[in-house]
C-alpha cells in the first residue's frame, strides 16, 4: 500500500486554497488541479510499504508539538504550483524529529529536503501569464495522519489509517 504520514488541513484552510485554485482556472492554468478533500502538507513519503501498524507506532512515539500553520508563499517545483507555510521552527523540528524515528525503525521514506508546502495543480500550464493569490489562513495542528493513496473509479483518494 502507498503510505504518507502528512497534516489534514482545516475546512477554513481548505476553502482559502480552493478559492486561489478557482482563481488560477478562471485566469487560464490548467492542469490536474487537486481536489478539495486530497489537501494536505506530506511530512514524510513512504511510499509502497506494508506494515502500516510499524509507522503508526513511530507517529504516536514522536511527541507533537501543538503549532500555528499560515498560507504564506507560492511557488513550483517544474510544473506543480504549491502554496507554502510561513517559516515554522516547530514544525521543522518535528520533521527532523519524526524522519529519524523513521529511519530507526528501518521504515523507508523519501528523505528530499523538507520544503513544507500543499501541492494545489500539478502539470500546470498557462498560455498566458497569470497571478497567484494566495488567500490568509490558518490553523491549528494538534495531530498528523498516517495517510493511504488508494485509486478509486479513476481517482486518486487520500484515506486516513
Amino acid at each position: 500500500m502507498r503510505l504518507f504520514i502528512g497534516i489534514r488541513l482545516s475546512d477554513n484552510m481548505k476553502k482559502a486554497l480552493v478559492a486561489c485554485m478557482h482563481d488560477l482556472k478562471k485566469q487560464g492554468v490548467e492542469g490536474k488541479y487537486v481536489p478539495a478533500q486530497n489537501l494536505h502538507l506530506t511530512l514524510a513519503f513512504i511510499g509502497e510499504y506494508d506494515d502500516p501498524g510499524k509507522v503508526k507506532n513511530v507517529i504516536e512515539k514522536v511527541p507533537l508539538p501543538q503549532f500555528r500553520l499560515s498560507l504564506s508563499e507560492k511557488g513550483n517545483f517544474g510544473n506543480l504550483l504549491w502554496a507554502g507555510v510561513k517559516g515554522n521552527q516547530k514544525l521543522k523540528t518535528y520533521v527532523k524529529d519524526l524522519r529519524t524515528a523513521l529511519k530507526n525503525a528501518e521504515i523507508p521514506f523519501d528523505n528530499d529536503k523538507f520544503v513544507p508546502h500543499i501541492t494545489l495543480i500539478r502539470k500546470a500550464a498557462s498560455k498566458k501569464p497569470y497571478e497567484m493569490h494566495l488567500p490568509k489562513a490558518e490553523m491549528t495542528v494538534e495531530k498528523v495522519s498516517l495517510l493511504k493513496s488508494d485509486r478509486k473509479d479513476g481517482r486518486v483518494v487520500y484515506r486516513e489509517i
